[in-house]
């Protein structure tokens, strides 16, 4: 799959539009003097300015922002947002953080959904690029981040936030997922789980394949501490991969539980996999749910007892706001990777012992 930096993105742009030659041409004015004109400058006489001023309302003429900026060198007060699923509400607490952070500077936060399509992605990292962004935050659906490269070295600071650059040295602010990986194996451990379900959004995901690597390491242990897989303490993880949203978790889920031996405890990868799997265990009787860990935290998990391993998503959004406006300031300084802190958050759902489930 080939991305183009800095072509077009937006195939409606190749319709005839009004130009501000065609407002010369229609006002019998120079091009210099239309600009002027309708740029507020000096230099205008009042009757020339109106007459401009009244060809481009005739023409419907739109004046390009974006291009304003650009030939005046400036760039605008907005940093763009690109997110991979607007309807997940991690990214709305992740874009609240991300703008408290950038008030404080003046600057306007402009929110954009790739659906995790990295041909959308880029298409929208170049809009921004286009309209004169002063930086740009992606939760990238790209594999490969080596387009962006082209951005940087147009002056536009990019910061990956929640999923790590690849292939390219910029700033990544992230979550511990292989360490809330073990985090959430050993918590169910400790209450006698050795069946356990690991449910992951796509494959490709950063955060899906950290979280997983860091349960397996962990039930991994467990087995060789136990013998091996001669010994019958030795611990089992079912693994499930491309779940992705509420619906996919319910029928996983219900699937998982059909088996002669299903899990005593399932891990949902995101918040939106545990919605699914939460909803799917609740039709079943208090004695046969199984435990229940989801990863991310979301609106109503504490109203309904759902235990989490989560960062704080705000927090992650302010650091990577704040990281953005420090390359404004110094574009020399060497890319960081930041990488913040999980924790595990019990209301019940994970504290559910194998030998009692009720």
């Amino acid at each position: 799959m080939k991305y183009t930096p800095g072509g077009s993105m937006n195939p409606s742009e190749s319709r005839a539009r009004v130009t501000l030659a065609d407002v010369a041409r229609r006002a019998e004015v120079s091009l210099k003097t239309a600009s002027r004109a309708l740029n507020a400058e000096p230099y205008v006489t009042e009757h020339t300015r109106q007459r401009v001023l009244e060809a481009a309302a005739e023409l419907g003429y739109e004046r390009n922002a974006a291009a304003t900026l650009l030939a005046s060198g400036q760039r605008s007060d907005t940093v763009g947002l690109i997110t991979g699923d607007l309807s997940n509400p991690f990214y709305t607490v992740l874009a609240v953080g991300i703008e408290g952070a950038l008030r404080e500077s003046g600057m306007r936060l402009s929110v954009a959904s790739s659906a995790e399509s990295p041909e959308q992605e880029w298409s929208l990292a170049s809009a921004f690029a286009s309209a004169q962004a002063r930086a740009i935050i992606v939760a990238s659906s790209l594999r490969d981040h080596t387009p962006y490269a082209a951005l940087i070295s147009r002056g536009i600071p990019v910061v990956f936030v929640d999923r790590p650059a690849v292939g390219i040295e910029a700033d990544s602010v992230v979550f511990g997922d292989v360490d809330g990986g073990r985090a959430a194996a050993e918590h169910l451990l400790a209450r006698g789980h050795r069946r356990i379900a690991f449910l992951g959004d796509y494959d490709w995901l950063p955060t899906s394949r950290g979280r997983l690597e860091g349960i397996t390491e962990r039930l991994r242990t467990d087995s060789e501490a136990a013998g091996g897989a001669g010994d019958g303490g030795a611990s089992s993880l079912v693994v499930r991969m491309g779940v992705h949203g509420p619906d996919d978790a319910a029928a996983c889920t219900a699937e998982l539980l059909a088996l002669d031996e299903p899990p005593t405890a399932i891990v949902a990868g995101n918040n939106r996999i545990t919605l699914g799997v939460a909803a799917q265990s609740r039709r079943l009787d208090p004695g046969r749910r199984p435990a229940l860990l989801g990863f991310d935290d979301f609106e109503w998990s504490d109203v309904v007892g759902i235990s989490v391993v989560a960062g704080d998503a705000a927090h992650m959004g302010e650091v990577a706001a704040r990281r953005a406006l420090a390359r404004m300031g110094d574009r020399e300084e060497r890319p960081t990777q930041t990488t913040l802190p999980m924790r595990l958050i019990e209301r019940g759902s994970g504290e559910r012992l194998a030998a009692d489930p009720a």
